[in-house]
């Protein structure tokens, strides 16, 4: 077995792996690049519109035989670990003929990211299903994924069997989320299978831990907030994020007030009504849901006029909003600043909870004053997706793999900090399992 880290050996984000055994070939992730050589962020809107063959000559597509051009046979399957446009987002330009592995759940996730957020459609024939703790046989290789707790729903990591070895990739994961026991089941089906290679997230190597609490902490954070907020309270969040979904919606019910939803976030609720207890939008009931006007004005595109049709009998007006603001929580976009007309009701609340980063771009320095206008405050309500550092180092000592391979981190070195049996590889390099 083989290994090559074509992007993610030095960098957080644009994972792409490929791993080969006899005649197969297989690649774990195509991921957008999030961030260039300076770790500058990308301007990955651009980068989604771009063309194939501007990709290319701009670096950004990794040089993999058959993955993005058909001069040589294709890999047998891509794996996604989960939708993130950082683990996706170069999917709409990989080869037709490629099988497409990945859980249900990242397949609804990718489907609402594709009708609301431009990323990456996953095609329906060419999608195959992995269940947890289910193998599944691709050539040359036995596959079974492991749930994991991240910061979208669907996760998954990989182990990956030949020849008499074991690879196991861990994806995105964390263990201070609602659902820690997930990594605690993986340990523990890990036993009695010895992992000769560990591909480690190490995100957190590098990155400060930031806001140590966990998903629970976060959540009572939140609903003090929210119950203390004398106007309208808006929430601005990824709805993929479904740990942070929850606590905004509880946050909402505790404080009595409606969570108001886009259709973006309803059709989540929607699609992920039987797999998890969520409250579904109602004319009365605790969620109701905002059309925004961006949303109205595209409603032709990728048959979103369905889905906001779908929900019209919850529909809330923001006039309604406005006759009485304290009533809601209302997830927030700055997209809605027009909306608005650039105007909040006087003493409004936006709990942010988001990578800081955004709150550099344009239409968050103008939310911002916004809200400084209307006497209002933005708060930081946000806990990491990835595992925190002392977290990397309990997670890989349980595991107990014979070699460490470094990814999705921009400091691999940091590895050898705390382990003696790391291999850190370049983008690109061969590496051969012992």
């Amino acid at each position: 077995m083989q290994i090559a880290v074509h992007r993610g050996s030095k960098e957080v984000g644009g994972n792409c792996i490929e791993v080969r055994s006899g005649d197969t070939r297989i690649i774990l992730d195509i991921g957008m690049p999030l961030f260039d050589e300076d770790r500058q962020a990308l301007d990955t809107f651009t980068l989604r519109r771009k063309s194939t063959e501007d990709l290319k000559s701009n670096g950004i597509l990794p040089n993999i035989p058959g993955l993005f051009d058909n001069d040589t046979p294709s890999p047998d399957g891509i794996l996604l670990s989960h939708a993130h446009l950082d683990h996706t987002g170069l999917l709409n330009h990989a080869q037709d003929v490629i099988p497409i592995y990945a859980s249900s759940g990242t397949s609804k996730m990718m489907l609402a990211g594709s009708l609301f957020a431009g990323q990456a459609e996953l095609p329906r024939e060419r999608f195959q299903e992995i269940k947890p703790e289910a193998p599944v046989k691709i050539g040359d290789f036995m596959v079974t994924g492991y749930a994991v707790d991240h910061s979208i729903f669907g996760c998954l990591a990989f182990l990956i069997e030949a020849e008499g070895k074991r690879l196991l990739y861990s994806g995105d994961l964390r263990s201070h989320g609602r659902k820690p026991g997930m990594g605690k089941r993986l340990i523990e089906a890990l036993k009695d299978k010895p992992v000769d290679a560990l591909l480690m997230e190490g995100t957190h190597f590098g990155f400060p831990d930031g806001n140590l609490a966990s998903e629970y902490e976060l959540e009572d954070e939140i609903t003090e907030l929210v119950r203390t907020c004398e106007s309208l309270a808006l929430a601005s969040f990824s709805p993929q994020h479904v740990d942070r979904l929850v606590a905004f919606i509880r946050a909402a019910k505790k404080s009595g007030r409606t969570f108001v939803a886009d259709v973006y976030t309803a059709f989540i609720l929607y699609l992920l009504q039987h797999e998890i207890p969520l409250p579904q939008p109602e004319p009365n009931g605790l969620v109701r849901v905002y059309v925004p006007q961006t949303l109205e004005q595209s409603s032709h595109r990728k048959g979103r006029a369905k889905q906001i049709e779908r929900f019209r009998d919850a529909e809330i007006t923001l006039e309604e909003i406005r006759e009485a603001p304290g009533k809601y929580l209302m997830v927030f976009r700055a997209s809605m600043l027009d909306d608005f007309e650039r105007q909040f009701p006087v003493q409004t609340a936006c709990f942010y909870s988001r990578w800081h980063g955004y709150l550099e771009q344009p239409e968050w320095r103008s939310t911002q004053q916004i809200l400084t206008n209307a006497n209002g405050s933005l708060h930081d309500v946000h806990t990491s997706g990835h595992m925190l550092s002392k977290d990397i180092v309990s997670f890989v000592k349980a595991v107990n793999p014979t070699t460490i391979i470094p990814v999705h981190t921009f400091e691999p070195g940091h590895f050898k900090d705390h382990f003696n049996n790391v291999t850190q590889l370049q983008d690109g390099e061969l590496c051969q399992i012992e």
